[in-house]
């Protein structure tokens, strides 16, 4: 449930309609390229998280099969990723609730939002995995149950239905040419990530070998009917151009076969997934944030754990970190806000890349020294992890051609540049300190 709440969120309630408004019903092809991608990185991922489950996951392979500056830049890129996902969504779930509770600021919404899940998270790892399951199992109760009432309309069974499979045709399958594909690929990658969540959470589970096996293997089907199935049958309820792109189409589409206070219903579905990634994201950046430590890399007061054994001061410190971007969406929302946000658009691909790379390392090792530990193996290796490199710099590198991709890519390199400026200066300090003791 926890790699489903990764990938279930309001980027796919609310967002496809951008998405199939910018690429046209050939929006499909878009969800299923950028879905077999993601499948790909999780199974490299997977592969190594069996072979050695460890906290950090891919931010330790990174830094055993690459090197430190691999760790610590992934490690760092993707603490960074998470924090300005966790203000985004404090924001997002706060203009969701002054829609029912009008007069209240913002940021009064946004501050208990993440107080909220901060307890949660605080109070042990199984309340976190527990509040999890929860928010998970309402949004795929909702998708399962559009997917079901959605092909009995589709195909002219629901009551005071026709058949309309024939929109997907509407206009030409893509009016806006082949190209708006690739665009579209570019729109939802970002989708798709927070899925890898699962590697990290399965180190502190009881049998993380087969938890990682179990979630990684079922992200095929995950991704093909959550995503692409529910596209497809969007496009095929209602004419492409008529799904609307400011609310969510799956309300629209609910409202549509006729189902009362669908709006209601669906903003609902969108504030626990608001809740969600909140939730996931404070995980995720605390526990990256408690392996950075590990390597020195990260304060040492990050590592102080309670009597639960969480570590409350790196999840204290990524709150903090949340509260000053909150802040800033309400002090300079089109500028300190704006860069946050933006400047983490393209660190989800450079994460991914980081990982292709360390599997292409560390399978080629642990063939020479531990073939017995490869208990889950990437498909047709070493093709198709070329090939999935390949294809995540392609993303990337695309990101040039999109006007709305453009500057996210730029700020993006920027973080990274940073990181990789800071990561020279903390080996320079490490070595002087080495030096002096010596």
């Amino acid at each position: 449930m926890i790699a489903l709440g990764g990938i279930v969120g309001a980027s796919l309630f609310v967002g496809s309609g951008a998405v199939i408004h910018a690429v046209g019903p050939a929006a499909i092809l878009s969800y299923a390229l950028g879905g077999v991608l993601v499948v790909l990185v999780m199974r490299m991922l997977g592969e190594m998280a069996t072979a050695s489950p460890t906290l950090g996951s891919f931010m330790e392979y990174a830094r055993t099969a690459l090197g430190g500056w691999a760790g610590y830049t992934i490690g760092w890129l993707y603490w960074y990723f998470w924090v300005g996902v966790v203000a985004f969504e404090a924001v997002a779930g706060a203009k969701l609730l002054m829609l029912w509770i009008p007069g209240v600021p913002q940021w009064v919404f946004s501050l208990i939002l993440m107080t909220l899940l901060t307890a949660t998270n605080l109070v042990s790892t199984r309340s976190f995995g527990e509040t999890e399951f929860w928010l998970s199992s309402i949004k795929v109760v909702t998708i399962v149950v559009f997917l079901v009432a959605g092909t009995l309309f589709a195909l002219g069974i629901w009551p005071d239905s026709t058949l309309s499979v024939s929109n997907v045709a509407l206009d030409g399958f893509a009016p806006h040419g082949p190209s708006a594909i690739l665009h579209g690929v570019v729109l939802v990658i970002f989708s798709y990530v927070g899925t890898e969540i699962v590697t990290i959470a399965a180190a502190e589970s009881a049998d993380p070998v087969k938890s990682v096996v179990k979630a990684t293997s079922s992200t095929v089907w995950r991704v093909i009917i959550f995503y692409v199935g529910s596209v497809t049958l969007l496009v095929m309820m209602t004419p492409w151009d008529r799904i609307p792109t400011q609310t969510s189409p799956y309300a629209a589409a609910f409202g549509t076969m006729g189902i009362p206070a669908a709006t209601t219903v669906i903003n609902i579905v969108v504030l626990t997934s608001v809740l969600s990634v909140l939730n996931s994201g404070l995980y995720t950046a605390s526990r990256m944030l408690f392996a950075l430590e590990r390597n020195m890399w990260a304060p040492r007061w990050v590592a102080d754990r309670g009597r639960n054994g969480t570590p409350w001061k790196a999840i204290l410190a990524c709150t903090s970190a949340g509260y000053v971007a909150v802040a800033m969406s309400y002090v300079a929302p089109d500028t300190v806000f704006d860069f946050i946000i933006n400047s983490a658009g393209a660190v989800g691909l450079f994460v991914y890349a980081i990982i292709a790379g360390s599997q292409l390392r560390m399978r080629r090792r642990l063939e020479l020294e531990a073939p017995e530990r490869l208990k889950l193996r990437m498909w047709c290796y070493p093709y198709l992890s070329w090939i999935t490199l390949v294809a995540i710099i392609g993303v990337v590198s695309s990101m040039l051609l999109v006007p709305d991709a453009r500057s996210q890519l730029y700020l993006s390199v920027l973080s990274l540049a940073a990181i990789l400026a800071s990561y020279l200066v903390v080996r320079h300090s490490a070595r002087s300190a080495a030096a002096a003791r010596a």
